[in-house]
C-alpha cells in the first residue's frame, strides 16, 4: 500500500498543473476555464491558486464524489461510466461558454479521466438514451478505450476536437491528465480539443468487429453510416499539453519499492488485453522473479456472468487462483482514480494462500461468474480508498520475498 499510494502522489493532479502552467494572464480580455474528467476538480485548485481573480467564468463536468472547493469556476456532477441528463446539461452549457469567447480571450481546458462519458452531447438526432445504450454495448464486449472513444466521438457534438472549433478564434490551451495506454492525445477523454484521425468509417469497422451494427439504436447505426460532419482533422487554435500519465505514477512506484529494499521490475505502463489473461501473465513472471513487478495501463474485461466487479478486482482474482500455494507472494492491482468499475472499492489485495483461507468460497465460479468484488468482500482484500482526485490508469503490484 506504501508503494500505491507513492503512485498516487505523484500523479496528484494540483502539482501537475502548477509543474506546467506557464501564463500571463494579462494578455487576455477573459479567461473561461471548462472540461470534464475525474481529475478535473483538483487541477482546477492549481489554476485558481494561479489566476485568481483573472478567470471570468468556468465550469467543469466531474463525476459524482470528485469534488472540491472553488470560488470562480462551477463544478456539475454528473454521471459515469454511463452518461445522465446533468452531464448533457453541463456540456451544453461548456459549449456555450465555448462558443462566446472572442479572439482576445483565453479558453483553458482541463481534460482528465472519464472526460468521455461526463461530456456527453449527443449529435442531433441522437438521443441521451441510445447514447448510453452504445455506451453500454461497448463496456459489456470489451471494446477497449481506443476504441469506445473512436465510436463516441463521432456520435458527439463536443468531441473529437469539436470544443476547440467550437471556441474559434479564441486561443485553447488545454491541460491534459493522461488515463490512456501510451498518452494518445486523441483518445484522452475522446479527445474534445484534439484534431481527430479517427473516421466514420472506422467507428463503423468498431461495431463490426464485435457484431454490434445490428443491435445499437438505429438513429446511432444511421449517423455512422451517413458519415457527414466529420470531426476536424486540424485545428490551429490550441495548444495541447500533458500535464501526468501513468508512466510518472509508476516511476514513482519503483523508487518507492526500492527504497524499501525491493529488486523492481517495470514492466510497462501501457499493459492492454483481456484482465484475466494479462493477470496470468504476471503470476508466471512472480513465480520466476523474487522482488517487486509493477505494471500499469488498462486491461478490459469481456463480461460472461452477472456479477459484481472491476478490472482490479478481477486482475487479483484471477493472479489470486494461478498463484495458489505460492508463498511470500502478493498482489495488488487498483485504480488511481479511486473506483473499480460500479463498484465502491478501487481495487483488490491477496496472496497466494488467499484462494485456500476463503474456503468453502469457490474462487473459479466467482471468476467465471465475473463476481470478483462478493469474493474479496467475503474473504477480504477489498481496497477502498474512495475517490483520489485524480485518475492516470491502473497500478499493479506485485510483491514475492
Amino acid at each position: 500500500m506504501s508503494i500505491f499510494r507513492a503512485g498516487l502522489a505523484a500523479a496528484d493532479p494540483e502539482q501537475a498543473v502548477r509543474r506546467h502552467l506557464r501564463l500571463d494572464p494579462a494578455k487576455y480580455e477573459r479567461i473561461f476555464v471548462v472540461g470534464a474528467g475525474k481529475a478535473s476538480a483538483r487541477m482546477a485548485v492549481a489554476l485558481e491558486a494561479a489566476l485568481g481573480k483573472h478567470i471570468t467564468s468556468g465550469l467543469l463536468n466531474v463525476k459524482d464524489g470528485h469534488t472540491a472547493k472553488l470560488r470562480r469556476i462551477e463544478l456539475n456532477e454528473c454521471g459515469h461510466p454511463i452518461p445522465d441528463q446533468r452531464g448533457v446539461d453541463g456540456a451544453r452549457r461548456i459549449a456555450e461558454i465555448a462558443k462566446s469567447a472572442g479572439r482576445r480571450d483565453l479558453v483553458i481546458a482541463l481534460i482528465s479521466g472519464g472526460a468521455s462519458a461526463l461530456l456527453p452531447l449527443p449529435a442531433d438526432p441522437i438521443t441521451l438514451a441510445e447514447k448510453q445504450e452504445t455506451t453500454r454495448l461497448l463496456l459489456a464486449c470489451g471494446a477497449n478505450i481506443h476504441e469506445m472513444n473512436a465510436v463516441r466521438k463521432h456520435l458527439s457534438a463536443i468531441k473529437g476536437g469539436r470544443l476547440a472549433s467550437l471556441a474559434a478564434p479564441a486561443p485553447v490551451i488545454s491541460l491534459i491528465l493522461s488515463d490512456v495506454v501510451g498518452d494518445d492525445l486523441p483518445v484522452i477523454g475522446s479527445g474534445p480539443t484534439v484534431p481527430d484521425p479517427s473516421t466514420f468509417a472506422d467507428a463503423l469497422a468498431i461495431l463490426d468487429r464485435f457484431q454490434l451494427r445490428a443491435r445499437v439504436p438505429a438513429a446511432v447505426r444511421h449517423r455512422l453510416e451517413q458519415g457527414s460532419d466529420e470531426t476536424p482533422k486540424t485545428l490551429t487554435n490550441v495548444r495541447n499539453k500533458i500535464v501526468g500519465s501513468n508512466r510518472l505514477a509508476m516511476q514513482a512506484a519503483a523508487k518507492a519499492a526500492r527504497a524499501l529494499g525491493y529488486r523492481t521490475l517495470v514492466l510497462s505502463s501501457c499493459i492492454e488485453g483481456e484482465t484475466r489473461e494479462v493477470a496470468r501473465v504476471h503470476s508466471a513472471i512472480l513465480k520466476e522473479h523474487t522482488g517487486c513487478v509493477l505494471s500499469g495501463g488498462e486491461t478490459t474485461v469481456t463480461l460472461r456472468g452477472e456479477g459484481l466487479g472491476g478490472r482490479n478486482q478481477e486482475f487479483v482474482l484471477a493472479a489470486a487462483i494461478d498463484m495458489a500455494g505460492l508463498p511470500n507472494a502478493i498482489v495488488l492491482s487498483a485504480g488511481t482514480d479511486g473506483s473499480d468499475g460500479p463498484t465502491d472499492a478501487a481495487g483488490a489485495i491477496a496472496d497466494g494462500g488467499t484462494v485456500a483461507r476463503a474456503l468453502p468460497l469457490e474462487a473459479r465460479k466467482f471468476l467465471d461468474a465475473n463476481d470478483s468484488y462478493h469474493f474479496f468482500e467475503s474473504a477480504g482484500g477489498l481496497i477502498k480508498t474512495g475517490p483520489t482526485g485524480t485518475n492516470v490508469m491502473d497500478l499493479r503490484i506485485l510483491l514475492r520475498a
